[in-house]
C-alpha cells in the first residue's frame, strides 16, 4: 500500500508506506558467480583470498587483512578485523554479508543536516536516565550486519531496550530508533537498510532525503515497516521515546532553533514526564 499524503505546510509530500520485510535483491555486480558460491567466503574478488598469510618464526604464520572495497563479501568476523586494520577508513558498513564504503560527505546535503539530527536527538537524550544518543557508531546487528548509523537513539538493557555495549565498546543488538541522513546514498539507505533495520527489530526508523527534501520516519509493526503521519502543524511524534517530536518544515528549512522549540514542548508534556519517572524507577529498582 502507498498512497501519498500532502502536508499541511511548506508544501511537503508525505508517504504512508509499508516495508515488508524481504531479503533484499543483490546487485549482480556484486554476486560471485555460481560456481563460486560453494568456495569459502574468504574468496572476495578474482583470485584474492581474505587473508593473506605471513611465514613467521618456524612454521607458524600470521594472517594479513586486505583492505576493504565495496562489494566484498564477509562475515562481520572478517568485516570488523579487516576495517580496524584500516585506521585511515571513517565509514563502512556490512549489510546482508556485502561491504558498502560510501561516498565523500558533501556539508550542504549531509553534513549540515546530520548535525541538526544530532542536536534534537542531544537535546532529548540530556534527560531521561538510560537513554543514549550516538553519531556514527558501529552497530553489531548480527552475523551479516555491521552498520554505522548516521545517528541512533537507545535504551539501556536494564531499561528494556535491546543493545548494549561490548567489552571493547561496540554496540551489539538493535537501537530502538536510527536516523540516516540520504542524499547521495538514498537507494542505499531506502532499499538495502529498511529490510535488514526491520528485521533486526529497529522499533523507529527515520531516513531523511535531503535531496528530496522529504523526511520518512518508520514505525515497526510486527514484520514491517509503517509509516508515522504528521500531525496538522507538520510534527511527527515517536512512537517509542514519549515527547520526542520532530517539526518537519522547520527541519526543511533549516531552522534549529524552531526545531528545538517544538521539542520542548513534547519535554513538557505529561507522557514525557511519566517515561522519566518510570526509567527513575526502574533505574532505582535494578541498582537495589
Amino acid at each position: 500500500m502507498t498512497s501519498e499524503i500532502e502536508g499541511i505546510e511548506q508544501g511537503i509530500n508525505w508517504r504512508e508506506s509499508r516495508i515488508i520485510v524481504e531479503r533484499p535483491v543483490e546487485d549482480e555486480s556484486q554476486v560471485e558467480p555460481e560456481s563460486d558460491r560453494d568456495k569459502p567466503r574468504e574468496i572476495l574478488r578474482k583470485g584474492e583470498v581474505h587473508a593473506q598469510p605471513t611465514a613467521h618464526e618456524g612454521n607458524s604464520q600470521k594472517a594479513i587483512p586486505l583492505p576493504l572495497k565495496p562489494g566484498d563479501r564477509l562475515t562481520r568476523e572478517e568485516f570488523e578485523w579487516c576495517y580496524e586494520a584500516m585506521p585511515y577508513l571513517k565509514k563502512a558498513e556490512l549489510i546482508e554479508g556485502v561491504v558498502y564504503i560510501p561516498s565523500p560527505v558533501r556539508t550542504d546535503i549531509h553534513a549540515e543536516p546530520h548535525a541538526q539530527i544530532m542536536g534534537w536527538l542531544a537535546v532529548y537524550s540530556a534527560v531521561p536516565p538510560g537513554t543514549r544518543v550516538a553519531d556514527n557508531a558501529t552497530v553489531r546487528l548480527d552475523p551479516d550486519n555491521e552498520v554505522q548509523p548516521d545517528a541512533l537513539l537507545r535504551l539501556e538493557a536494564d531499561l528494556g531496550g535491546n543493545s548494549r555495549l561490548s567489552e571493547n565498546g561496540y554496540i551489539e543488538g538493535t537501537p530502538d530508533l536510527i536516523v540516516e541522513i540520504a542524499g547521495s546514498s538514498v537507494d542505499y539507505d531506502l532499499r538495502e537498510k529498511p529490510g535488514v533495520y526491520c528485521r533486526t527489530g529497529v522499533r523507529e526508523y527515520v531516513v531523511w532525503q535531503t535531496l528530496d527534501k522529504r523526511p520518512d520516519w518508520f514505525r515497526l509493526a510486527e514484520s514491517e515497516y509503517l509509516s508515522l503521519t504528521p500531525d496538522t502543524d507538520g510534527t511527527v511524534h515517536s512512537e517509542v521515546f514519549p515527547g520526542l517530536r520532530l517539526a518537519v518544515p522547520a527541519l526543511l528549512e533549516g531552522d534549529l532553533a524552531r526545531v528545538l522549540s517544538e521539542l520542548q514542548k513534547g519535554l513538557e508534556t505529561a507522557e514525557h514526564a511519566a517515561f522519566v519517572s518510570r526509567c527513575l524507577e526502574k533505574r532505582t529498582g535494578n541498582a537495589a
